[in-house]
C-alpha cells in the first residue's frame, strides 16, 4: 500500500479485497466429514533432528588438541568481548573517559583484567587526562585560558568517549598522538 500525502489513486481502490464468496453447496450442517488424515508420529521428535554437532563449524574427530572445548583437555577458548566488571564492553570503555578523567581510567586498570580493549581505553584516558591536569595547573594564572582547556577537556572527552562506543564491535582502537602509542605498548606488555 502506498501511504504518500500527495498520491494519484485513493488507496482503497488499491487494496488487496478478500477472495469471492463460494458459491458451491455446503453440505448439510449435520453431517460429519471424516477426521483428517495425521500424521501419527511426531515431527519434532528427537529421531527427525539432526545432532547438535551437525550445526557446528568445528571439525569433526579430533578438535584442538585434545578434542575437547573447555582448559582441561587442552583446549582454551578466549571470548575477546567478556569483562570483569558486569557492565557490557562499550560501556565500560566509554566509562574510561566519562568517570572524571583521569580517576576513571585509573580505577578501570584496578578493577579490569580480562579485556585488554578496556584497559586500552584506560591507560589512554589516564595518560592523556593526566598530562591535560599538569597542563590546566601550569595555566591556571589565566582564566581564559583555563577556560579555553576546559572546553577543550569536554570535546576531548565526548569525542573519545564516542569513538571507544563506536569501535567496540570490532575492537578497533582510536590512537591519540603519542599517548595512544604509549597506552597500546603498556597493554601489549601485559
Amino acid at each position: 500500500m502506498d501511504f504518500a500525502p500527495y498520491q494519484d489513486t485513493i488507496p482503497e481502490s488499491t487494496r488487496a479485497l478478500s477472495p469471492p464468496p463460494n458459491r458451491t453447496a455446503s453440505p448439510a450442517r449435520n453431517a460429519r466429514s471424516p477426521p483428517p488424515n495425521r500424521p501419527t508420529t511426531d515431527p519434532f521428535g528427537a529421531s527427525s533432528l539432526p545432532a547438535p554437532s551437525h550445526f557446528s563449524d568445528e571439525p569433526r574427530g579430533n578438535a584442538g588438541f585434545g578434542g575437547g572445548g573447555d582448559i582441561e583437555n587442552g583446549r582454551l577458548d578466549v571470548n575477546l568481548f567478556e569483562t570483569s566488571l558486569p557492565i557490557r564492553l562499550d560501556y565500560e570503555a566509554m566509562l574510561a573517559y566519562l568517570l572524571l578523567p583521569p580517576a576513571g581510567g585509573f580505577f578501570l586498570l584496578v578493577m579490569e583484567h580480562k579485556s585488554d580493549y578496556v584497559r586500552f581505553h584506560a591507560w589512554q584516558s589516564s595518560l592523556l587526562f593526566a598530562a591535560i591536569f599538569v597542563i590546566h595547573l601550569i595555566f591556571s594564572w589565566s582564566s581564559i585560558l583555563s577556560w579555553m582547556l576546559f572546553v577543550v577537556d569536554i570535546g576531548l572527552i565526548g569525542f573519545l568517549a564516542m569513538h571507544a562506543y563506536r569501535d567496540a564491535d570490532g575492537l578497533d582502537r582510536f590512537e591519540v598522538p603519542f599517548f595512544g602509542g604509549l597506552a597500546s605498548s603498556f597493554v601489549d606488555s601485559e
